[in-house]
C-alpha cells in the first residue's frame, strides 16, 4: 500500500488512493461555509460537491491511464491530492500519435461527463445561464458539475507543462521535429504563459500568481527531464548495471542495515528471500525508518514493495522513466527471472555526465 494514503479500490489493475492532504480541502470547505454563516446541511452538500467533482478527476485520470495501457504502458495507481489527480504511469509514450491520445484522453472524459450532464439539464429543463454558477451553494448542483467538468477540460488543454495541454502541444510539434526540440519549444511557451498567469495575477486573481508558478516550475522540469532523457539514447541497463551490491534480508535489522550503509558508498540496497528480489531500501527510507521504528524493527517493515524491475536490454531511457515515475534511487535486473545486479540514479546520471561531456 502507498505510504500516507487510503486505498479506496481499483479498476482494471489500476489503484486509487487518496492521499491524506486531501482531507485538507473537505475541512476548508466546511470553515468557508461556517464564515459566511452556513449551518452543517451547507458545509455537507459543499463537501459533497468536491467528492463529487474529484470522482470526475479520477474518470479523468482514468482516462489517460486506460489510454495508455492500449499502447502497453501500465500505470501504477492514481492518487488524489487537494491539487488534483496524478496517474502514475510508468511512462509516456515515445511516438506523437499515441502521446497525442494519451493526452487528450482525460480532457475528453470531462468534455463528455460535460456533455451527459448537458443533455441531461436540457431534458428536464433545470439548464441556467453561466451567471448562476456558484460552487459555494448547494443549489443547482449538477449544472455547477457540469460547469465544474467544461473548467477542468479547458484549465487541463492551457498549451504549457505540466498540463495535458503542453503534452498535446508537444507531441503535434513531435509531428515535424525530435521530441527534445519540440519539449522544449513547449517549455518555453508554458513559461510565458505562466509570465502572463503572474502578471494578470497580481491585478485580478492571486491565484493566477500561484498557477502561474506551478506552469513555470512544471514546464522548465519537464524540459530538464527531456534533456537528460535524450542523452540517455541508445543505451541500455545492461551499461550502468552494478553487479558488486548488497543484498539484505527482510529479516535483518535496521541496525544492521544501517551498519552495512556505513561500511559501504551505495545508495540503497536490494531485499531477497530465496533469491528472489521482494523490495527495495534506499538510504532515504533507511533513515526514516530508524526515526520511526527504531534499531530493532525488521527491513520488511519499511522496504518498498512497489520497485522498478527491467533487464539487461531494457533502454536506459526506459529505465530512468520508471524510477522517475516510481520515485526510487535503484531498480532491479532481471535476466532471465534471477537477479543480476541493479541499476541506480547516481549510475545513470554518471553516464549522463560522460555523454555530454564526449559531445563537447
Amino acid at each position: 500500500m502507498k505510504k500516507w494514503s487510503l486505498y479506496i479500490g481499483s479498476y482494471s489493475g489500476i489503484k486509487v488512493f487518496i492521499h491524506w492532504t486531501f482531507w485538507i480541502i473537505i475541512g476548508w470547505i466546511f470553515m468557508m461555509h461556517f464564515e459566511m454563516g452556513h449551518g452543517w446541511a451547507e458545509g455537507l452538500a459543499g463537501a459533497l460537491f468536491i467528492l463529487t467533482l474529484f470522482a470526475c478527476v479520477v474518470l479523468h485520470e482514468f482516462g489517460h491511464a486506460l489510454t495508455a495501457k492500449k499502447y502497453g504502458i501500465p500505470t501504477h495507481d492514481i492518487t488524489l491530492y487537494p491539487i488534483g489527480g496524478v496517474a502514475s504511469l510508468d511512462r509516456m509514450p515515445e511516438k506523437p500519435a499515441q502521446e497525442l491520445a494519451v493526452a487528450v484522453a482525460g480532457p475528453a472524459v470531462n468534455v463528455i461527463l460535460a456533455g451527459i450532464l448537458y443533455i441531461f439539464l436540457l431534458s428536464t429543463d433545470q439548464l441556467l445561464p453561466i451567471s448562476e454558477i456558484d460552487h459555494m451553494s448547494g443549489d443547482n448542483f449538477w449544472f455547477n458539475i457540469m460547469a465544474a467538468n467544461v473548467i477542468l477540460a479547458v484549465f487541463n488543454l492551457i498549451p504549457a507543462f505540466p498540463m495535458d495541454g503542453g503534452r498535446v502541444l508537444r507531441a503535434v510539434l513531435a509531428f515535424n521535429m525530435d521530441k527534445l526540440k519540440a519539449t522544449t519549444i513547449a517549455a518555453r511557451v508554458g513559461q510565458l504563459l505562466a509570465i502572463v498567469f503572474v502578471f494578470l495575477g497580481f491585478f485580478s486573481n492571486f491565484w493566477l500568481v500561484f498557477i502561474g508558478l506551478f506552469i513555470f516550475l512544471g514546464a522548465g522540469a519537464e524540459a530538464v527531464q527531456e534533456s537528460t532523457k535524450s542523452a540517455l539514447i541508445g543505451y541500455t541497463a545492461s551499461d550502468v548495471l552494478i553487479q558488486k551490491y548488497t543484498r539484505l534480508s527482510p529479516l535483518e535489522t535496521l541496525e544492521k542495515a544501517v551498519q552495512l550503509l556505513q561500511n559501504t558508498q551505495e545508495q540503497g540496497f536490494v531485499v531477497v528471500e530465496n533469491d528472489q528480489a521482494i523490495g527495495v531500501l534506499t538510504r532515504k527510507e533507511l533513515i526514516k525508518g530508524l526515526s520511526t521504528y527504531g534499531n530493532s524493527s525488521r527491513v520488511s517493515d519499511i522496504m518498498r514493495n512497489d520497485f522498478a524491475i527491467v533487464t539487461p536490454n531494457t533502454p536506459l531511457q526506459q529505465v530512468y522513466e520508471k524510477l522517475v515515475s516510481n520515485n526510487s534511487q535503484l531498480a532491479a535486473v532481471l535476466d532471465n527471472g534471477q537477479l543480476t545486479g541493479i541499476v541506480t540514479v547516481k549510475g545513470i546520471n554518471e553516464m549522463i555526465m560522460v555523454t555530454r561531456g564526449r559531445k563537447k
